[in-house]
């Protein structure tokens, strides 16, 4: 381990655990959980190619599906390579790039989700108007907004930490190379660098987001209770609880990991917090989606069939 204050040329990645005898069983979880992650993600975008799935909401299911095989996928190699080869070094370069990648994933699923709840939001309170508004052009539109939105705010998080010339330590108390255990090994000054990730980063990313599935859901629950039919109440929750579901898990992970209080007795917490976020939420995603949705099922059931030989 370096410890002077000079540049590094590589970081290395401590892991889930130091624990040797926990590294199989880290590996067989982090391997299952991953496969997992791929089938159920790649099973709701075949279903979503489906043509009478060809909607605004699975369009934007098929784009949350992408971002998570993407964030898993970014996150979660390190841990089984590490295992395979037993080199836990990354490169600068190759630790910037998946920090950024994992930080514009992340805030581009946070816009995604956004936009599936102004999709609801015109389901439920305009129905008469849904085809007109969310067309085929509006939702590719919404859809290119979020992917690069996502890009472009986390550059300058990741331009300032590349900045950085000198660190304390090369080794980062995490599983993958995230900011904030980066910041913390960095010997310069950080404070410009931790008020922007605060201010732009969590307000911003976070935040801004947050209140804008919040307003949606206000109106969608406004209009839901109007509804004079017990029957069409339930159904009108029912289109959007899946939904809901997914933006509670994810913000409340997201919370415990960036805006819990930075005391070194949660920095193992705030790991594991980062591990639920990268591997559970994306493997809990398309379950709850898929879980009571007769339509996706029915449409992958075609799908099969299709692809079935004949005379089979």
């Amino acid at each position: 381990m370096q410890t002077n204050h000079t540049p590094i040329r590589y970081f290395i990645i401590k892991g889930i655990s130091d624990d040797p005898q926990l590294q199989l069983l880290i590996f067989l979880l982090v391997l299952l959980i991953y496969l997992v992650i791929l089938f159920s993600n790649v099973t709701i975008l075949v279903a979503c190619t489906d043509p009478q799935l060809l909607t605004p909401m699975y369009f934007f299911l098929a784009n949350l599906s992408i971002l998570d095989i993407s964030c898993s996928t970014i996150t979660l190699h390190k841990i089984l390579i590490n295992f395979i080869t037993g080199d836990k070094t990354v490169s600068f370069s190759a630790c910037m790039a998946q920090m950024y990648m994992f930080g514009s994933l992340g805030c581009a699923e946070l816009s995604i989700l956004t936009a599936m709840s102004y999709d609801r939001y015109v389901a439920i309170c305009k129905p008469l108007q849904y085809h007109l508004v969310m067309n085929p052009r509006t939702c590719w539109i919404l859809a290119a907004a979020c992917w690069i939105l996502g890009f472009l705010e986390v550059f300058p998080h990741v331009g300032m930490v590349n900045s950085f010339s000198c660190y304390v330590s090369n080794e980062i108390n995490h599983f993958f190379c995230d900011i904030i255990p980066i910041i913390r090994i960095s010997c310069e000054d950080t404070a410009i660098v931790e008020t922007l990730f605060f201010i732009e980063g969590l307000l911003t990313m976070m935040l801004t987001p947050f209140l804008l599935i919040f307003v949606s859901y206000v109106f969608i629950i406004h209009a839901i209770l109007r509804i004079r039919s017990s029957s069409g109440r339930m159904k009108a929750f029912y289109t959007c609880s899946s939904h809901l579901m997914v933006v509670i898990l994810l913000y409340t992970t997201l919370y415990s990991q960036y805006l819990t209080p930075n005391l070194s007795s949660t920095l193992e917490s705030k790991k594991l917090f980062a591990l639920f976020n990268t591997a559970a939420v994306p493997m809990l995603n398309p379950m709850i989606y898929s879980l009571k949705n007769k339509v996706l099922k029915r449409a992958l059931k075609r799908i099969l069939c299709r692809a079935r030989p004949r005379g089979t």
